[in-house]
């Protein structure tokens, strides 16, 4: 699996807007992904709250889906094992950053 990582900022006092304008275009990416992708992403989504104690977050983009876990202590490291094993064999990289780590699923 494929591990970078990077250096991020915070939007400071825009912090409100950036979160809104992230949403409209994750939404608007969306659109571009078939029902099955969208269903792939959610059940990996629920295999990584198993996994670790905090939450995920979906987040389409126009070349990847990203899964952002928030809180990074992991509750299930058997389990984590195994998911990041399957990960790597279907190309999904890990990247980690400040606020967490993401997950980037490359659009079939």
């Amino acid at each position: 699996m494929q591990t970078v990582e990077l250096e991020t900022k915070s939007a400071g006092r825009y912090a409100y807007f950036a979160a809104q304008d992230a949403a409209v275009k994750s939404y608007a990416a969306s659109t571009h992904y078939t029902s099955q992708q969208k269903l792939n992403a959610e059940r990996k989504k629920l295999v990584l709250e198993m996994a670790y104690y905090g939450e995920v977050h979906i987040n389409y983009r126009k070349k990847f889906v990203a899964l952002k876990v928030v809180n990074t202590n992991v509750q299930n490291r058997k389990l984590l094992a195994e998911l990041e094993q399957d990960f790597a064999e279907e190309n999904i990289a890990r990247v980690i950053t400040a606020q967490g780590i993401v997950y980037r699923i490359p659009k079939n």
